[in-house]
């Protein structure tokens, strides 16, 4: 070969060298651009690496159909992140689709975290998360119809409430107790809800109840017990003590919340809220006050007629182990399924509970003065959130 030759053949190979390191590095900037470039698609795939295909995917023009093209008719309630609406699907199977507001970047991140959450439950305590839909920017999950609605109507409703009889209250105790417990000790990875209260607990044809809203909850793995988080998000009225000011994260804070539903169902009375013989700080300190003078079944709600006694003390007595300050003075959810179900088990007596105000208290505000325990809203933030069939916004000041 001559030197022209081998002259033309250097340069063939540098310019061939040339354009497959231009063409490597036109690739690797097209890569890193497509990562960084955020998808339309994103939330969908998101949703469904989530759902890991345990959940059915909707197309729009299905739930539109379902829901009379999001009617106000068939609209359930609205929250702070979107609003929820009743459909039958062609199957007629009644739902409820949660449609997210296309402002709300937070409602995407408790919806994924929904998803992740319940596409890995199934019980009978649980809402059931049955799909979801992502059409551009629309996001949407669809879960099973819980006919009666939420707890709170029910407790807080003069007509409605008088329907709820003591063998009713009991069960709708017990049920909770028991979907509690499934997070807590008997599913795969162990949750711990975050917002547990009346709004959040639905009730079926039978009166059973469901948890619901699990856009708030923690995942707890590894063995570990608790966790920290410098956003708290929640109920006041139901938020532990050491949740709410500190923003600890056990299961012992589902135990605190538990504490106060129970208080609720037998008193048929809110947290912090007032009757006809006493203006009283919270429940939480009137029930006490109660039973440590031995008058605890005048707190009883008065339209209960008829009931069991032994029944009503007992759970009065374990909502009060429940509401303590100490996490450790608390039950375990397991030991208060056993205490629900097992008579002769025998229950410590409770101490004085969290956010406990006396009765001859002339105000809130001297409590505070001496330190007593109240909530510091200045260190806490409470975010909006609603449930599957009833949409309620969270209370900014304790209940």
């Amino acid at each position: 070969m001559g030197q022209k030759e081998r002259s033309a053949a250097k340069i063939s190979a540098s310019v061939a060298c040339t354009i497959v390191f231009v063409l490597i590095l036109s690739a690797s900037a097209f890569i890193c651009f497509k990562k960084r470039k955020p998808s339309k698609k994103q939330p969908g795939l998101a949703f469904h690496n989530a759902a890991r295909g345990k959940c059915m995917i909707f197309d729009l023009p299905t739930l539109q159909e379902a829901t009379e093209n999001f009617s106000e008719e068939n609209k359930l309630g609205e929250g702070g992140f979107g609003t929820v609406y009743k459909g039958t699907l062609p199957d007629e199977q009644e739902v409820a689709v949660k449609r997210l507001s296309q402002t709300s970047r937070e409602g995407l991140n408790q919806l994924h975290n929904e998803v992740q959450v319940l596409a890995q439950l199934q019980h009978i305590k649980l809402v059931r998360l049955l799909g979801y839909c992502s059409h551009q920017n629309e996001v949407m999950l669809v879960y099973e119809f819980v006919k009666n609605g939420c707890l709170h109507n029910f407790l807080f409703d003069e007509r409605k409430g008088r329907k709820l009889n003591w063998n009713l209250r009991y069960n709708i105790i017990v049920g909770i107790a028991k979907g509690i417990l499934y997070l807590h000790e008997d599913s795969s990875i162990r949750i711990i809800h975050r917002d547990l209260k009346s709004n959040n607990i639905l009730l079926d044809e039978n009166m059973n109840p469901k948890i619901a809203d699990f856009g708030l909850a923690r995942l707890l793995g590894g063995g570990h017990t608790q966790t920290k988080t410098a956003n708290v998000a929640g109920t006041y009225g139901y938020m532990a003590p050491e949740y709410a000011i500190f923003g600890n994260v056990s299961p012992k804070i589902d135990i605190f919340s538990f504490g106060v539903l129970i208080l609720e169902i037998v008193t048929r009375r809110k947290n912090n809220s007032s009757d006809d013989y006493n203006n009283t700080v919270n429940l939480l300190s009137d029930v006490y006050n109660c039973w440590t003078k031995d008058m605890t079944l005048q707190i009883v709600d008065k339209s209960l007629n008829v009931y069991s006694k032994s029944e009503v003390l007992r759970c009065i007595h374990i909502g009060l182990l429940c509401i303590q300050e100490d996490p450790d003075d608390r039950p375990n959810i397991s030991s208060v399924v056993l205490m629900l179900t097992r008579d002769r088990v025998k229950l410590q007596p409770p101490r004085q509970p969290a956010f406990f105000f006396a009765r001859d208290s002339s105000s809130v505000f001297e409590h505070a003065r001496h330190g007593n325990y109240i909530y510091d809203k200045s260190d806490v933030i409470v975010e909006d959130n609603f449930s599957v069939n009833e949409v309620t916004n969270t209370d900014p000041y304790p209940r």
